[in-house]
């Protein structure tokens, strides 16, 4: 009996001393590789952490090896940081990888701009991730980032750590309101082109006062943040047309832009991503030249007293709505919307609108998505719908209808689409309707009706890609009426021409 406890004592100890030398690290020679060579950190704001990218280190070889030293090359001073094996830090000694094995580096970034001033008030940030070893030199992977200076508006903190709020509907919301004279920003009711807004919570103009926004300005906005106009205050975000070379590059940027803090190219088009610029009852405005994307409502206008003036707008990836107006006031011309979730423009509760010459488009992954939706209130409130006005637009987009109409009877619906090209793939629901063009041509002079997916196409470059600009071989092409494009220029500044063309773009030939 002894003998045999002896044996399996022995081989016991055999079987540590196996496991021991599976796992016998010898020093890195090297012959690390890499997922990337370079690791781009997208461009960040200053003093505003950036998100958390990845680098992947493999060891190919057959022998377990541990690395003597992996650090940032500045070490301890860098402006990088690491999570190595779940550890945070800026210098790790011996850390193993077994054969044919792999880990994770996460890479995260939070950097000062001031440090790094310059006229360009923005500031490219570099250093690496040094592998060492024992044959001489490291192996390494640069780290690179853009670090922008900007303009921060949020809610300030009083003496007793509250912060500031704003009545929005009723209730007090996280916001405050623009100061002309910030002992920071200056007067925050003149937005510069000098370096970016960013945004935090409600930015409000309050009643009597005027919002001016200089061409090139643009506006970055946080999640769940928004910009809101109060009764009787006015904002003038008037861009111009930009300059282009001869290559068709931007040299002189003169477009405004609305959009989220997010400025990793994966948040490009991602909708949603902040709430609205909210026109509240009694509003006025000017948007010229501005670009409004990835909002859950890119303009919320309500019973506005004056009116909303847009020219050369476009909005896009918007989870809601690109315009949801409440008996509102909007005279539009070369407008352009796409990809939102429920309707690209909703003209509700009645009110009174002209459209020109715009691109209504919806290509949002979803059946009972619109393009344009017109409603004048409902049975238990009907409003007076004064006049819903389309000239020589384009009005498609992934749904079977471009249009949805909803008439309350004890309320005015006075509408009207002239030289429009309209989608309107009908079963047989709608044919009799007298509010739709299968029954009713009046309210639709000189319209063109595309009945089904072979025929009165508009040919738009890459809707996808909202590149709504038409080709040639668009059904919209030379169908507009001139009498409402004489002397007029399209959305990228180009003359019309007789005969015009629908929508916001001049028709272009597509390259083969």
């Amino acid at each position: 009996m002894r003998h045999y406890i002896y044996i399996l004592f022995i081989g016991f100890v055999l079987s540590l001393t196996s496991c021991r030398q599976d796992f016998e690290f010898e020093p890195s020679t090297g012959g690390l590789e890499f997922s990337k060579q370079t690791v781009y950190l997208d461009t960040v704001f200053t003093n505003i952490g950036s998100s958390t990218y990845t680098l992947k280190v493999y060891n190919n070889s057959d022998k377990d090896i541990e690395i003597p030293t992996l650090k940032l090359g500045e070490g301890e001073n860098s402006k990088y940081r690491l999570m190595v094996d779940g550890i945070p830090g800026k210098v790790f000694n011996n850390v193993e990888l077994l054969a044919k094995d792999s880990m994770f580096i996460f890479i995260e970034t939070t950097i000062d701009y001031t440090e790094y001033a310059n006229p360009d008030s923005e500031y490219l940030y570099t250093d690496k991730i040094e592998f060492h070893n024992i044959s001489g030199t490291p192996q390494t992977v640069d780290l690179v980032t853009l670090v922008r200076d900007a303009y921060f508006l949020y809610p300030k903190r009083d003496s007793e750590g509250m912060y500031e709020t704003i009545p929005i509907n009723g209730e007090q919301e996280y916001g405050f309101f623009l100061d002309h004279n910030d002992p920071v920003n200056g007067d925050e009711y003149h937005w510069n082109n000098t370096k970016p807004y960013v945004i935090y919570g409600f930015a409000a103009v309050p009643s009597l006062e005027t919002l001016e926004i200089d061409p090139g300005a643009k506006i970055h906005f946080h999640a769940d943040s928004g910009l809101i106009i109060g009764s009787n205050a006015t904002i003038n975000s008037v861009g111009d047309f930009s300059d282009y070379d001869a290559e068709g590059n931007v040299t002189v940027d003169n477009e405004i832009v609305f959009e989220s803090d997010r400025l990793e190219p994966d948040f490009a088009d991602v909708p949603g991503q902040w709430l609205a610029i909210y026109m509240t009852e009694g509003s006025n405005g000017t948007f010229k030249n501005t670009t409004i994307k990835n909002a859950a409502v890119g303009l919320l206008i309500d019973n506005n007293a004056g009116t909303v003036n847009l020219n050369e707008v476009q909005i896009y990836n918007c989870s809601d709505f690109g315009i949801l107006a409440r008996t509102a006031t909007i005279n539009g011309q070369n407008v352009v919307i796409n990809n939102c979730g429920q309707a690209g423009l909703a003209c509700t509760n009645g009110g009174n609108y002209n459209f020109t010459h715009c691109t209504f488009a919806n290509y949002w992954p979803r059946p009972n998505q619109v393009p344009v939706y017109i409603d004048n209130g409902d049975v238990e409130t009907p409003y007076d719908l004064t006049n819903a006005n389309f000239t020589n637009c384009i009005i498609y987009g992934s749904g079977s209808y471009g249009i949805s109409l909803k008439k309350e009877s004890s309320g005015s619906f006075n509408y009207n689409f002239r030289n429009c090209l309209i989608k309107f793939f009908d079963f047989g629901q709608f044919e009799t309707d007298p509010l739709y063009p299968i029954a009713n041509t009046a309210n639709y002079p000189g319209c063109i009706i595309a009945l089904n997916s072979t025929s009165n196409k508009p040919d738009f470059k890459n809707p996808s890609k909202n590149q709504l600009i038409i080709g040639d071989d668009s059904a919209a092409n030379g169908t507009a009426d001139f009498s409402f494009s004489d002397g007029t220029v399209d959305i990228l500044e180009d003359p019309r021409q007789d005969p015009s063309d629908m929508g916001a773009y001049n028709s272009i030939v597509f390259p083969n």
